[in-house]
């Protein structure tokens, strides 16, 4: 597999470093999980259980070991820096300045291994007025702008369905790393990886900055083409009470649909710039949406090259045939399901391990695989190191 070979020290905790190390351990790289034996890894216990264990558990943590360590004991850290010698990877979520007070921050790590490529996940990243404040997935996506334009039918900023910049931190990181490992190998020197949920959120708004760049503004949500303001990119109410979404505004769509509902004269407007224009059409799909059920007019677009989707629940979606199709819903021997992994390559793909590992359970392995004898792990474990 792409990273067999690979060995990654993953200090993260909860979502995005989780996610990107199981990446990894998806793509053949050998993940330590380093935990704290007092507990562990949090997603351990955070929601519902399948089969015993948390379901946040089983799609963040498969196919890595864990080894317990106090890094506040001698002993822990002497063990982690000699873990750090033979690693290619060293990953971590806290505040900035946790490690550098555990000495255990890039500049003391990279004197004992140059090749280490290191990466930081914080919520503001490691430097600016920001880099202090205490803050989670909904706080950094507020900050960064999205809430604003993400609307309940209130009207009030909602919540988005998914942790956003957590996941969309993770994969910065996973490309940050892999570009750093590229380099590592073309010259012996790591690097460090500096991620900020804040940062990642605002790289992915290229296609909303029209009028805050050009004009100086915030957005009027009505007249943005991707914020309501095309009737081709909307959500509508079924007669049902469910919804459909209409997600493709280029003009054969435009000229497919309104031909198919008899409405010829909402071509010209709707083909045209997001806004007012579009308002007299909107009403109507509103009002033509409410007369048939969210199934009916599934059927209805079926065949019609028009961009469309039901808007699915969770179980509907992750129950439909293309999720299986592409391999993103697994299950292991027990029936426990598991999220796939989505990058697909044709030669050496993800072989999925769908193992949990026990708090602790690599600890013996790991250490004897450093060089330490039985007597020094019972040592280790007697002082509270492991």
């Amino acid at each position: 597999m792409k990273l067999e070979g690979v060995r990654v020290v993953d200090l993260s905790l909860f979502l995005p470093g989780p996610v990107v190390t199981q990446m990894m351990a998806d793509h053949g790289a050998e993940v330590i999980k380093i935990e704290n034996p007092k507990g562990g890894e949090p997603g351990r216990y955070i929601g519902y259980k399948q089969g015993g264990l948390t379901v946040f558990f089983r799609q963040t943590q498969r196919g890595k070991k864990s080894l317990t360590l106090n890094l506040k004991t001698g002993d822990g850290k002497a063990i982690l820096n000699k873990l750090v010698e033979g690693a290619d990877v060293f990953i971590e979520s806290f505040r900035p300045g946790v490690m550098k007070r555990l000495g255990i921050d890039y500049d003391t790590l990279r004197k004992i291994n140059p090749g280490l490529v290191y990466c930081s996940i914080a919520a503001f990243g490691q430097t600016g007025p920001m880099r202090d404040q205490p803050a989670h997935d909904t706080a950094t996506v507020a900050l960064a702008g999205v809430s604003s334009i993400t609307r309940s039918r209130g009207g009030a900023p909602a919540i988005i369905g998914i942790a956003s910049a957590d996941m969309l931190s993770a994969h910065l990181a996973f490309g940050g790393i892999m570009m750093a490992l590229f380099r590592q190998r073309q010259t012996g020197e790591g690097d460090y990886v500096d991620i900020g949920m804040h940062d990642s959120v605002l790289a992915a708004q290229p296609n909303l900055m029209g009028p805050v760049f050009a004009e100086n503004r915030a957005p009027v949500l009505n007249e943005e083409r991707t914020l309501g303001g095309n009737a081709m990119l909307n959500i509508y109410d079924t007669k049902d009470g469910k919804y459909v979404a209409l997600a493709g505004a280029e003009e054969k769509f435009v000229a497919n649909l309104f031909n198919g509902l008899g409405r010829p004269e909402f071509i010209e407007p709707v083909s045209g710039p997001p806004g007012e224009k579009h308002w007299p059409a909107t009403d109507f799909l509103r009002g033509e949406f409410k007369t048939k059920t969210r199934g009916e007019w599934v059927d209805w677009f079926a065949g019609r090259d028009i961009c469309f989707a039901p808007v699915l629940d969770l179980k509907e979606a992750w129950d439909h045939p293309q999720v299986h199709a592409r391999g993103m819903r697994l299950k292991d021997a027990d029936g426990n399901d598991y999220i796939g992994n989505p990058i697909k390559f044709t030669n050496e793909p993800a072989q999925v391990p769908l193992d949990l590992p026990g708090l602790g359970q690599h600890s013996d392995e790991v250490l004897k695989d450093l060089g330490y004898s039985e007597g020094d792990v019972r040592g280790f474990r007697d002082g509270g190191a492991i």
